[in-house]
């Protein structure tokens, strides 16, 4: 047995070792659950123990993991194991190549699926992008990068983020406080994931000057969005005339990002959806891109690739 044992060792010089080991050296004991081989970090050098099999397989995966903490990519168990997964097509099969790099808090956002990448570009190509999929992977939460990124290079002037407020039925008079305070609730996937890609004190002076603004989609009406980077969120609750009116706000120099889960509708009406109703009468047209992530793309927990396979064989929303 010890004849078939054999040892790799990889240098980790400039790679950050906290994101590459993971908290409490999570990334490193998933490397070893998903491989069978035995990992060790002391100073600049991963080691790997094993079978040859494993051990080439490990080199594979831990090579990319090393790639990624250099560049400054955060990386955790999951992606781990959706790197060992991936076999060895590469970061995210030639997703390397379509990365946003973040100078205000010095961090890069990587797409981390194949079908992570192609939306990215999709979106850098089209004027306006639809992004379906279920939850968890990653629509929202790479087309505001792409908008941050837009902004910070001056593509654009301003930055407008929508939802529908479908619970309160877009009629927010009788909810308690001030319009900030009802209609935050509703808005806060938007300020998380800006929070999570601007400083603290450049995103509050964006908000002040309305440089970044973050409204339900009812405010929309009436407006011509120029010169702006503008994405509708859960366009699965935008009825079919809201959806309209969104799509013909659209002024000169503008992209928008549309996203939506097609299982996540709560409109009274399935049929209502705008979303359902553009992705039949929208498709073809130039500079129009329809994109698809599914459970292969989630990003999230492991089990909720898992939880959203179950409800999809199960033909439950």
């Amino acid at each position: 047995m010890s004849d078939d044992q054999t040892t790799q060792r990889l240098n980790v010089e400039g790679a950050d070792l906290l994101t590459l080991a993971g908290v409490n050296d999570a990334n490193l004991i998933e490397l070893q659950r998903q491989t069978g081989t035995r990992v060790t970090l002391r100073g600049d050098t991963m080691t790997l123990a094993g079978t040859a099999d494993a051990v080439e397989r490990a080199t594979s995966v831990a090579q990319r993991m090393i790639d990624a903490a250099k560049q400054g990519t955060v990386i955790e168990a999951d992606d781990v194991l959706r790197m060992s997964m991936d076999g060895t097509r590469g970061d995210g099969a030639g997703s390397g190549d379509v990365r946003i790099v973040l100078p205000g808090i010095k961090r890069i956002i990587q797409p981390k699926t194949p079908g992570q990448a192609e939306y990215l570009a999709l979106i850098a190509e089209n004027d306006i992008v639809v992004g379906i999929g279920p939850a968890g992977t990653g629509k929202t939460y790479l087309a505001v990068a792409a908008a941050v990124d837009a902004l910070t290079r001056k593509r654009v002037r301003r930055i407008i983020l929508a939802r529908p407020a479908v619970e309160a039925g877009e009629s927010l008079g009788f909810l308690p406080g001030d319009m900030q305070a009802k209609v935050d609730p509703y808005l806060r996937p938007l300020y998380d994931a800006l929070e999570d890609m601007l400083p603290v004190e450049r995103m509050q002076k964006a908000l002040e000057t309305r440089t970044i603004e973050i409204a339900p989609l009812a405010y929309m009406r009436g407006r011509t969005l120029a010169d702006a980077f503008v994405i509708l969120d859960e366009a699965q609750n935008a009825t079919a005339a809201q959806m309209k009116m969104f799509l013909t706000r659209l002024g000169v120099n503008s992209k928008t990002v549309i996203t939506g889960d097609k299982t996540q509708i709560d409109l009274p009406k399935r049929e209502e959806s705008g979303l359902m109703q553009i992705e039949r009468i929208l498709t073809g047209i130039d500079g129009i891109g329809f994109h698809y992530l599914n459970d292969t793309d989630v990003v999230r927990h492991r089990l909720v690739r898992e939880i959203i396979k179950a409800y999809a064989e199960d033909g439950g929303d």
